[in-house]
């Protein structure tokens, strides 16, 4: 079957890849960056100490950004992760945001939900995000301790870290004074986020920086 469009379903020609020139400059850029205040960074604000934070584009309901990380996380299309990120890379790279990134760690996942998908979803975004800007790519250190929902599931999160972590480091002194920027695929709450950034201040000296592929508007 030819390639189509995950945005309009229109067969793609020589040159489109993932999405059609009509539906590519429909995406909803947002535009923010990380040498001004924006609303991703308020998601954060007197919930925990980061350096800056941003997302790449806008999430809807039914829309087209919806469609692509849906296909990137359930139907085995993880090149989009490289498709976003080598976009976002260039963006970031060419207007000089973040030059002085050491490390690139993406948001974990359960080792049993890692078995099941094949992949973590945000792996090559990431990685794509740390070619760009001169970084290394990490995913050891950080690791997710229990299989949940974190977004559908808030309440059974709650109890379970009545009594332990749900994020850890294998090595507590790794991130020690670097520049790390945490990578994940949507920011709606921020909780995830919140959890995993608590987690890598166990490093000493580390300065966190945040970006996500998308993030819902839940602040409009």
């Amino acid at each position: 079957m030819p390639p189509v469009c995950f945005g309009c379903n229109a067969h793609l020609i020589r040159g489109e890849h993932y999405l059609c020139t009509v539906c590519r400059n429909q995406l909803p850029l947002t535009e923010f960056t990380f040498n001004e205040e924006n609303a991703v960074d308020r998601i954060f604000y007197g919930r925990i100490y980061i350096q800056k934070a941003s997302s790449f584009l806008f999430f809807y309901k039914n829309s087209i950004v919806q469609r692509l990380i849906h296909h990137l996380k359930y139907k085995n299309q993880e090149n989009i992760g490289v498709f976003l990120g080598d976009w976002y890379g260039q963006i970031l790279n060419q207007n000089g945001f973040i030059q002085s990134i050491d490390i690139i760690v993406p948001v974990p996942l359960h080792k049993k939900k890692l078995k099941k998908r094949g992949y973590n979803q945000v792996a090559e975004f990431a990685k794509r995000l740390a070619l760009h800007l001169n970084a290394d790519y990490i995913d050891h250190i950080l690791i997710k301790n229990a299989n949940t929902k974190t977004q559908t599931k808030k309440t059974r999160i709650g109890r379970w870290q009545d009594n332990k972590s749900l994020y850890s480091l294998t090595t507590p002194t790794f991130f020690k004074n670097k520049n790390v920027l945490l990578v994940d695929d949507i920011i709606t709450s921020g909780a995830t986020m919140e959890m995993c950034a608590k987690t890598l201040q166990q490093s000493e000296g580390i300065t966190i920086y945040i970006a996500s592929m998308a993030v819902a508007r839940l602040f409009q």
